[in-house]
C-alpha cells in the first residue's frame, strides 16, 4: 500500500490525507450526539414536600443522578422531606442530568433564647423570629410596665436568656397589665419567710422589688422578712393601700423578727432586737 502511494504524485496524497482527516472529524462530531444524547430532553419532575426516599426513586427512574445539596430546618415540614430542588419542576433538561436537593432535618438544632424582658410585642416577636423561636401564648399580669414583657416561658416554665431551645419551639410570654384601679391593703410581710411572703403574693398582682440581704443570708427562700416598703400599717395604724401592679421593697435576715404584741407597730429589725 505504502509503495502504491509513493508511486503517486504528492498532490495526490495530501488530498487523500485531508480526504481521511475530513471524514474522522466528520465522524466525530455526528457521533458526539449520540454519545451526548443532545437531543434527548426531560422535565424535571417536581419532588417538593415527598419524603427523600420517594424523590430519590422518582427522580433515578427519569434516569436521573440525585444529590443532597443541603439541609434546612422548617417546622412546618415533614423530617427528611425534600424543600427544594435545582433545577426546578418541569424545566426541560438531558437525560442523566444531577438533581440537588434540600431536605429538612429530622431533629431541629438548637438555638439560644434571647432576652426578652422588656421588650414591646412587637419587638419580642421579630427578636423570636431571629433567633428561630414562635411567639406562644400572650398573658396579663398587673404591672407598672404596661404592655412590657415580664416573662419568658415554655410549657409554663420560665426560660433564662442564654438557654438552648429546640429551633421552632413556642415561647409564651407575659405582658404587663398596668396598675389596675382596684386598690386593697399592703400585705403585712414582717416575719414570714421570702418562701411563704412569695406565695401570699401570688394572684395579687404585687410583686417583689428591691430585695435587700444581711451579710449572713445564704439561702434566700428560708431567709425571713425584717422590713417592708411600704409598710402594712401608716404611722396613725391605718392600713397602707396598694394597687396590682406596684412593688414592695423586702429585707431580708437569717434570724426570725420578734413582734411587740403590745403595740401597733411594724416588727422592729433583729439588730433593734439586740439592743
Amino acid at each position: 500500500m505504502f509503495a502504491s502511494l509513493s508511486k503517486k504524485p504528492l498532490w495526490l496524497n495530501i488530498l487523500v490525507a485531508l480526504a481521511i482527516v475530513a471524514l474522522l472529524v466528520f465522524l466525530f462530531f455526528n457521533s458526539l450526539a449520540f454519545f451526548t444524547k443532545h437531543d434527548q430532553v426531560i422535565a424535571v419532575p417536581n419532588v417538593v414536600g415527598k419524603s427523600f426516599d420517594a424523590a430519590k426513586e422518582s427522580l433515578e427512574k427519569e434516569g436521573f443522578d440525585v444529590v443532597i445539596q443541603d439541609s434546612v430546618y422548617r417546622d412546618t415540614a415533614k423530617a427528611l422531606a425534600v424543600v427544594k430542588q435545582f433545577p426546578e419542576a418541569d424545566a426541560s433538561v438531558k437525560v442523566n442530568r444531577t438533581i440537588y436537593l434540600t431536605v429538612n432535618r429530622a431533629i431541629p438544632p438548637d438555638v439560644v433564647m434571647p432576652n426578652l424582658i422588656g421588650m414591646s410585642i412587637r419587638n419580642a416577636t421579630l427578636v423570636l423570629k431571629q433567633f428561630g423561636l414562635k411567639m406562644g401564648d400572650t398573658s396579663y399580669k398587673p404591672d407598672f410596665a404596661k404592655n412590657s414583657v415580664l416573662s419568658q416561658e415554655v410549657k409554663g416554665v420560665k426560660v433564662e436568656p442564654g438557654t438552648k431551645l429546640p429551633m421552632g419551639t413556642a415561647v409564651s410570654i407575659v405582658l404587663g397589665s398596668g396598675l389596675s384601679n382596684v386598690d386593697m391593703a399592703v400585705p403585712d410581710l414582717v416575719g414570714l419567710t421570702y418562701k411563704d411572703a412569695t406565695s401570699m403574693l401570688d394572684g395579687t398582682g404585687i410583686n417583689f422589688g428591691a430585695t435587700v440581704l444581711d451579710p449572713d443570708v445564704k439561702d434566700t427562700s428560708g431567709a425571713y422578712i425584717y422590713r417592708q416598703s411600704p409598710d402594712h400599717l401608716t404611722v396613725d395604724y391605718r392600713p397602707n393601700r396598694i394597687r396590682s401592679g406596684q412593688m414592695i421593697d423586702i429585707w431580708l435576715s437569717t434570724a426570725k423578727p420578734v413582734r411587740d404584741s403590745t403595740r401597733k407597730q411594724p416588727a422592729t429589725t433583729p439588730e433593734e432586737n439586740n439592743y
